[in-house]
């Protein structure tokens, strides 16, 4: 059973920035009646600012905190006045994904040891190696937290392996989580096997999936309720309508009608 039943942003305003993307103008009573509902739309179409919105409403937490408390959610927050949600049954578990927030949380680490270690540079060839290290890590304050909340070094991962792992780990067997285009850091099979997990969580019926995605493998999550924004509207359509559906299995039937014409 969903967690959120509909949602909707009625401000009346036609401009400036968030008020005039389609996801906002459009977003009025939008029923989430699926475990599954994703949004889908070109570049600019607003997919991003409308799943901010409703993470900040739900006070979600990021890979680096919660969202009330870090800054780049401007127009998040300018549409909080305007947002209402309406409720299945309430939960306070869940989890914000972006790709960036990945990224940025990644080189946090990498940027304090390489810090750290220009701070222990006098200590080469007077201390051991192993002690070194072992202080280098013990002063990454990053690095330790990245070990306590999933276990591991992420480093030790390929980038698409960690992007997956730090998933896999934050999603829960009950909550609302939303993701913001997923698919930013994972293979054609990675995504394969994030639609396997996500099926696999699901099989509990405590969980809800908000995601917004530009991939035609996401898109074709079991069941998923599918809704496409464009400068005309946001409408329920099926997997096999979708422009990005369409214009994809054009191409791969014949790269060489589109190749030809670039």
């Amino acid at each position: 059973m969903e967690f959120l039943k509909s949602f909707s942003i009625n401000s009346g305003k036609k401009n400036p920035f968030p008020f005039n993307i389609p996801a906002v103008q459009f977003a009025k009573h939008v029923p989430l009646s699926k475990e599954v509902t994703i949004f889908i739309g070109d570049n600019g179409c607003g997919k991003s600012t409308l799943l901010e919105t409703i993470a900040l409403k739900l006070n979600l937490p990021l890979i680096g905190g919660f969202i009330k408390s870090n800054a780049g959610f401007e127009a998040a927050h300018l549409l909080q006045p305007f947002i209402k949600i309406e409720f299945q049954r309430q939960t306070h578990k869940g989890f914000f994904f972006r790709a960036e927030d990945f990224s940025d949380f990644v080189n946090s680490v990498e940027n304090e040891q390489r810090k750290i270690k220009e701070d222990l540079r006098d200590l080469k060839g007077v201390v051991d190696d192993s002690i070194i290290k072992e202080m280098s890590d013990n002063m990454n304050y990053n690095l330790s937290k990245m070990r306590k909340d999933y276990g591991e070094n992420m480093q030790a991962f390929s980038h698409g392996e960690a992007y997956l792992k730090i998933l896999q780990t934050r999603i829960g067997d009950k909550g609302i989580f939303l993701l913001d285009e997923p698919e930013a850091a994972l293979s054609p099979l990675k995504q394969l096997s994030l639609i396997y997990f996500i099926s696999e969580v699901l099989k509990n019926k405590n969980t809800q999936f908000i995601i917004s995605t530009h991939s035609p493998i996401l898109m074709g999550i079991p069941g998923a309720l599918l809704y496409e924004i464009k400068e005309d509207g946001m409408n329920k359509v099926g997997y096999e309508e979708t422009e990005h559906y369409r214009i994809t299995k054009t191409f791969l039937n014949n790269p060489d009608l589109y190749l030809r014409e670039l």
